[in-house]
């Protein structure tokens, strides 16, 4: 499916650790709850791939999500609704969930975040469907496909200098100048109650996955960025007591995790972050993705660029549409396995996320040429 790569990986040497509790259960059994039952819900496709020498090779597609491309679908627009509902309460106006969808009432309210393109998809959604204004913003290099997919939502779009990390500062100090609510899929210290319902919103992605499967994983590999995701789906395997050693794979020009995992602690990755894997450009961990990883994740790896294209263009010939960024996990599998790192082998029963669709259809067709 690929050929040989460099890659970097590093076993976290205590995984299983004692820790703090990032997503309580309450929080994930109302967002299931909640998103199960929006117009348009269903599971998206598990997918049996070639092997690759492993028992079995599952991809998670998220293309079809809600039709917004990505996994995202399932964080960022839960977590605007979650934020409209408790807005109104403040205000003395009692509303649920479903009540607010109808009536798209949710009042003055104006919702901000930075995105690589994905989460700022699902925030422009999530604010058009409770009636709220929204102003994302968006680093240079985020392509001017996925700045129109969120336009086409009714959000406003702003470019900021630098790179992602630095969108997220400019989001932050634009809500508190004028008044806004930041939804972010990254948190930092004073700011973790909105990316906790972004990421209980992810839960339902590795939930879904985990009852498609049927005998459950050994293993399962899963994207990077922020860290959130991943957080998110070892939190779910640990919920349903699944002792599967999860990998959290990133690109080698934005490896933000495996920097902290190396350095014992929580690291920033500096510069532009030049990697085609744009929905995983960051440099900056999320402090409770890392909270929950630091002692969950069995191995943090790093892939090349080349991988992933090599990997777009495979799924793309067995009928399967993958972004860029969908496949650092399943390229982690594949050359992790041919080492023989992390206990892989033929009795591996391996689960993988494919974590967006052609997200901007001219870059998926010109990688995938």
């Amino acid at each position: 499916m690929i050929g040989p790569h460099h890659y970097r990986l590093h076993e976290n040497p205590r995984p299983g650790a004692p820790g703090i509790v990032v997503l309580p259960e309450g929080g994930f059994r109302r967002a299931r709850e909640e998103i199960t039952a929006w117009p348009g819900y269903a599971p998206t496709p598990l997918h049996d791939l070639p092997p690759q020498g492993f028992a079995r090779l599952a991809y998670k597609d998220e293309g079809p999500r809600f039709g917004l491309g990505s996994f995202k679908a399932l964080g960022g627009a839960y977590a605007v609704l979650r934020l409209a509902v408790m807005e109104l309460s403040r205000r003395g106006i009692r509303t649920s969930g479903a009540e607010l969808l109808a009536s798209r009432a949710s009042g003055e309210l104006t919702v901000t975040c930075a995105t690589d393109g994905n989460h700022g998809r699902s925030v422009a959604w999530g604010a058009q469907r409770v009636g709220a204004a929204c102003v994302i913003y968006v680093h240079e290099t985020v392509s001017q496909g996925r700045r129109d997919a969120i336009a086409a939502y009714g959000a406003e779009v702003r470019e900021v200098p630098g790179n992602y990390d630095d969108a997220v500062r400019e989001a932050a100090s634009a809500a508190e100048a004028n008044g806004w609510h930041v939804v972010s899929d990254t948190s930092y210290p004073g700011y973790t109650e909105t990316p906790r319902d972004v990421m209980q919103g992810y839960r339902l992605m590795a939930d879904e996955a985990l009852d498609q499967m049927g005998e459950p994983p050994t293993h399962v590999f899963i994207q990077g960025g922020v860290g959130g995701v991943a957080a998110a789906v070892a939190t779910q395997l640990r919920a349903r007591r699944i002792p599967a050693r999860v990998v959290v794979v990133e690109p080698d020009e934005a490896a933000c995790l495996l920097a902290s995992a190396e350095a014992g602690t929580l690291t920033v990755v500096p510069g532009d972050l030049p990697t085609l894997m744009a929905g995983l450009a960051c440099g900056e961990p999320s402090l409770l993705a890392w909270q929950e990883l630091e002692r969950s994740a069995h191995a943090f790896m790093a892939v090349p660029d080349a991988a992933a294209v090599e990997a777009m263009r495979a799924l793309k010939a067995l009928g399967i549409t993958a972004g860029e960024s969908a496949v650092a996990g399943l390229c982690g599998a594949i050359l992790a396995a041919r080492d023989g790192r992390l206990g892989l082998g033929a009795d591996s029963r391996v689960l993988v996320f494919g974590t967006e669709g052609a997200t901007d259809p001219e870059v998926y067709a010109r990688l995938t040429a």
